[in-house]
């Protein structure tokens, strides 16, 4: 995809759906809900609908850390190097690209977790997985959820992770924080609409809001 700031792009509307209740952001509701998943459908883009049908992809896992603060819970992110090869300096879960020797989607995230940000398997309680989510860059991405209790420690891999911070899940989970952005692409490329998620001095968007988007509608059937 060409390159553009999506900081500075307007914002076309807020998807405004209601804010999801309290109770089910808890540890106890967030592990019967994956172990007892409702019927739903996640939210697929034109632009993903298409890549899903024409595309050729390579596999990766990304595990969505929620953290379990005595103030709530909590979502740990990390922000891109500026100067990778794929989504640079962008806001990502940690995760990357599924290796020979992984066995499985969650092997994936937690390996490509320890190696980004220091956060060794066993502080991860994995409760599950959402579906599929196809990028523009080419990847198939298995988010996998896992509920990590505090103490634990963070080091991130300078060669890939410029910070790691948190974010209230309260603040993800209410659609009043999703908003709607439109790029127009050259060389006939065409219009792009996706979600952005700002916060603080964070601005969260791409495949990472797409996924928190598919995470709230999971929630809130």
């Amino acid at each position: 995809m060409a390159s553009f700031d999506p900081l500075h792009l307007p914002i076309d509307a807020v998807a405004g759906e209601t804010a999801l209740a309290s109770e089910r952001m808890t540890e106890a509701w967030l592990r019967q809900r994956f172990a007892s998943p409702p019927s739903w459908q996640p939210e697929i883009n034109e632009e993903q609908r298409v890549r899903k049908i024409e595309g050729r992809f390579r596999s990766a896992a990304v595990l969505m850390p929620i953290v379990m603060r005595e103030t709530g819970l909590t979502m740990l992110f990390t922000q891109r190097t500026a100067d990778l090869k794929d989504h640079a300096g962008q806001v990502s879960f940690p995760g990357g690209r599924t290796e020979e020797f992984d066995a499985s989607a969650i092997d994936t995230a937690l390996r490509e977790t320890e190696e980004e940000i220091g956060l060794a398997r066993s502080h991860v309680e994995v409760i599950g997985a959402m579906p599929e989510y196809f990028t523009g860059t080419g990847y198939r991405v298995t988010p996998v959820a896992g509920l990590i209790k505090p103490p634990f420690e963070v080091l991130a891999d300078p060669r890939e992770v410029a910070e790691i911070f948190e974010v209230p899940l309260a603040f993800l989970m209410d659609g009043m924080n999703h908003q709607r952005r439109t790029v127009e692409l050259p060389e006939q490329m065409g219009r792009r609409t996706f979600y952005t998620m700002p916060y603080d001095r964070f601005f969260i968007w791409g495949a990472t809001a797409g996924m928190l988007r598919n995470l709230f509608h999971f929630l809130r059937v």
